[in-house]
This record gives C-alpha cells, structure tokens and sequence, in this order.
C-alpha cells in the first residue's frame, strides 16, 4: 500500500491561501472543475445551514447520494476496505477486546465499524453520526456484512454533547476523520463531555488534519489544527492527551492523538 504520511513542508501549507489555490490548480488541472462544484455548494449550504451540523449535515447528504463510500472519503472500494481495516488492526493493537464497549463517533456507512461490530461481544458496538443519509448506508453495509446478530446501535445525533449516553460506559471512544471536518467549538463540546462516557481505564483516539503552520479552513469542509493546539484543549478539559507517533507510521494522511480520563498506565 502507497504512504500517505505528510511531510513537515506539506503540513506548513496553507490551503485556504489564493497563492496554494492557483498553485494547486496549475498542478492538479483535473480537480479544478470539482473544486468549483464543491465551491458553489459551499456558498449555497452556507446561507440555508448557519450552524455547522446543519451545513455538514446537507454536505454529507448531498456526497451520500453520489456514492456513499466517497462520502466518508474513500475514492475507491478498495480504499474503503484498507482504511477501515487499518482502523481496527490499529485499535486491536492497542488492547482492543471483544469484551470492550466502544463508542464510534462519526461511524459513517460503517467502513472501520463493520469490523468492530464482528469482533466485539453482541451490543457492545455504538455508533453516532450527524447524518440520517449516512446511517441509512451503515445499515446496508451491516446486511450485506450479515452482521445483524451483533445487535449494534446506529444512532442520529445532533451534537457532541454525549448526553443521552450513560456515563462510565465505554472502553474505547473513536472518531476517525471527524475532527477534521469540525471547527473548534465542536470539538472543544466533545471533549468537555467525553470523559463523562469513558471507563476509569478506557481510551478516546481521535484523527484530524494536522498543520505546522498557521491554523486554516477550506470551504467550511475541512479544517487544519496544530496538535499543540488540541492537546491543550484536552488538557483544559482534564484529560491526559498525547500524540500517537505509531499512527504517524501508517499510510494515512492525518494525525492522531489520544486522550485518557486517568494517567495512562506505565
């Protein structure tokens, strides 16, 4: 498999730049026209959704509607299936039971959870997501897995205040490519809340789009963070966070930090 690891120059860009804008399209002339179309979306979303979920929500219904395993960011199948399996090798790796409840924020058409689902014990796999559109996928895609047995919850959520969840409830929380389509209030919600749904012991692993250099959007889509920056947010809010370098390793594009309620163990 092809690494998609990011060297420090390419973190250092700034895509929301006109001066990366032309560059790129002199470069990529073949994005050029989805750009545009995925551009005068933006501006259309903008004005109907004010609120971010509301404006992610129609984003991911209008992608869902095209092909959902693009919509959650695979271009082809194939990648589907090896980003989903690196998830859960990941995970597994890093003390993943069967016995474990595990929380999947953002659990897309189930391209990592499908694997979870038949590794975990019966009901001990939820997954959350802000789009209808895409759950309806999830579901397709546990029919075709022929996974109904393992009785997982899909559920629709309108935030990330976890407040419908029972509290010391999860082993693992995870969110794979969810803050990097989330401005900083949304992800500054979801960890004042999680460590309420974590076990004493348990885990949140969390990718985003990392930067070295200045903080930036593109489209209201994807947002860059220095990991400096989400750290220290997770340490405002009590836990103890640190970057996964051996995800660094991986043929993946962003980074990953992982964040504890307790000192994690020696």
């Amino acid at each position: 498999m092809a690494r998609h690891t990011k060297s420090w120059s390419e973190r250092e860009r700034d895509r929301s730049t006109l001066t990366h804008k032309v560059g790129y399209a002199l470069t990529h002339p073949g994005q050029v026209a989805p750009y545009l179309r995925r551009a005068t979306r933006d501006r259309w979303l903008r004005l109907r959704h004010p609120d971010h979920v509301g404006y992610y929500r129609a984003v991911m219904a209008s992608d869902t509607r095209r092909n959902a395993e693009a919509a959650v960011g695979s271009r082809t199948h194939e990648r589907w299936l090896a980003l989903g399996r690196m998830q859960f090798d990941y995970l597994v790796g890093h003390g993943l039971l069967p016995e474990h409840r595990m929380l999947d924020i953002g659990c897309g058409n189930l391209r990592g959870g499908w694997r979870f689902i038949d590794y975990l014990d019966t009901g001990h796999y939820y997954g959350i997501d802000i789009s209808p559109d895409i759950l309806l996928a999830a579901k397709r895609t546990l029919t075709e897995r022929r996974l109904q047995h393992k009785l997982p919850y899909l559920t629709l959520t309108g935030d990330l205040t976890l407040d419908f969840l029972p509290g010391d409830r999860f082993d693992v929380v995870h969110a794979h490519s969810v803050f990097s389509h989330s401005p900083p209030q949304v992800i500054d919600e979801c960890l004042a809340h999680v460590g309420r749904v974590l076990t004493d012991q348990g885990f949140f692993d969390f990718t985003f789009d990392r930067t070295e250099g200045t903080e930036h959007e593109v489209l209201r889509e994807d947002f860059y963070y220095r990991a400096e920056t989400l750290l220290s947010l997770a340490r405002e809010h009590g836990l103890h966070a640190r970057l996964m370098d051996d995800w660094e390793q991986l043929p993946h594009g962003q980074s990953k930090i992982r964040v504890r309620r307790s000192p994690p163990p020696a």
